[in-house]
């Protein structure tokens, strides 16, 4: 395994105040970022999260572990936190790491940690998967650490507790918050691959949690017993174990050459204006595409054999927007008419066809493109009211653009700058020379 850089850092949580952080570094280029979250009260040096940290380095795998806000050495007060902060502070800490190096592409979780990674992975638009380790299936499980102190919290509004042999200030707020977490809804809509981790052995968080995550959970999601192990991996075999299975795991979902050569996503990029997509190369192959829309990442490619097939072709985009346009616009039209409408699915098909197949068109020679849409309809619709529908489908925006004459101009980016010509002449002998 390669030896690791550490390096220290700072950067501001989602209150504002300054948290510490530590950047574990392999000594090659690394092949993807991990962002840990540590236990509920721990700090980012509890030995589950150093050695799992050295470990993960050991793959090539560089990782962010932090103190959340008012623990270890980071700003703020711990009792003006809840679950929420939690999540923003990671997501604060994905900003960082996007800003300053590459957006992780890998969360990991210990314990309340790892209900924190799976509330964030929908706010990190780069996670490509997600594990946990000795996670709770809810948030509502804190509430048993607290159950001598809960009345007396509930009744004076804030209250000092004892947690791992150490004072904190716990306020109403922390218990509103905790219970009121669709943690479930989250794990059943994660939309990444999951690992979940968990010791048969634990007794601080039951075993009896890995089961309700990864019955919410959907495919592909894994299982790992950490067999032996407490809660807080103490035995650094516990710890090196969980970290080499994670590593190995992760690594069928992170494509390596890409992790090393895509150039890191711009801030720029992610919090691109509305209406502004940025389309890039991302290393996957000779055709694999980034796109950026907003803070929503999504990937495109050419299928096999021509290119690697890990996203969908530009034709698929295509028939997606409209497809998506047809379903939000019946859905717009059926809630302002206030029919029982239950269920829109489009189904598109992108094909080419002689221009002589088709009666209706003005084009009368050579090939054209047909995208044939099949609509379905759930719902106490009547007969009128499905007719109406269909008519309004190519009323949607992205209908009417495909129909209707599109100027698209192109220009280079400011710095780039097209080769000069002496004349026409010199101009037409280059053309034919690329």
């Amino acid at each position: 395994m390669s030896s690791t850089t550490s390096t220290r850092i700072e950067f501001p949580g989602s209150s504002g105040a300054q948290l510490a952080g530590r950047l574990d570094l392999p000594q090659t280029n690394p092949q993807a970022y991990a962002l840990f979250a540590h236990c509920f009260t721990c700090t980012k040096d509890v030995l589950a999260a150093s050695r799992i940290a050295q470990a993960l380095t050991g793959f090539g795998i560089a990782v962010l572990r932090f103190d959340f806000t008012g623990l270890g050495g980071s700003g703020g007060d711990f009792a003006n936190t809840d679950f929420t902060s939690n999540v923003g502070d990671l997501v604060s800490a994905a900003d960082y790491l996007r800003q300053h190096h590459q957006a992780p592409t890998i969360l990991v979780g210990h314990s309340l940690g790892g209900a924190a990674v799976l509330a964030a992975a929908e706010h990190v638009p780069e996670t490509r998967a997600v594990a946990t380790i000795g996670a709770p299936a809810g948030t509502e499980h804190l509430l048993h650490l607290l159950a001598e102190s809960r009345a007396e919290i509930e009744q004076k509004g804030e209250v000092e507790v004892c947690l791992a042999s150490r004072p904190f200030r716990i306020r109403k707020q922390f218990l509103d918050d905790v219970t009121s977490q669709p943690q479930a809804e989250r794990i059943q809509r994660l939309g990444v691959p999951l690992l979940v981790l968990h010791s048969p052995n634990d007794e601080t968080v039951g075993v009896e949690n890995a089961r309700k995550i990864f019955e919410a959970a959907r495919h592909p999601k894994s299982f790992v017993s950490l067999d032996g192990a407490d809660h807080l991996l103490t035995r650094p075999d516990d710890a090196r174990f969980a970290a080499a299975v994670l590593a190995t795991w992760a690594s069928r979902y992170l494509d390596d050459a890409a992790m090393s050569s895509a150039p890191p996503m711009s801030a720029t990029a992610l919090r691109a204006e509305e209406g502004l997509v940025v389309v890039s190369e991302n290393g996957r192959g000779p055709y694999g595409q980034r796109i950026t829309a907003g803070r929503h990442v999504l990937s495109a490619d050419e299928p096999a054999p021509v290119g690697h097939d890990t996203g969908p072709s530009p034709y698929d985009l295509l028939l997606a927007g409209l497809g998506a346009c047809t379903s939000m616009t019946l859905r717009m039209y059926a809630a302002r008419k206030g029919w029982p409408l239950e269920n829109v699915s489009v189904s598109l098909r992108h094909s080419r066809i002689h221009a002589k197949d088709c009666a209706g068109c003005a084009t009368q020679s050579g090939q054209l493109d047909r995208v044939e849409r099949v609509i379905e309809l759930t719902g106490d619709l009547d007969a009128e009211q499905r007719r109406r529908l269909l008519e309004i489908a190519d009323r949607c925006p992205v209908h009417r653009t495909l129909h209707s004459e599109v100027d698209v101009r192109t220009s280079m980016a400011p710095g780039d700058t097209l080769p000069r010509v002496a004349d026409d002449a010199t101009a037409a002998t280059a053309e034919a020379s690329a």
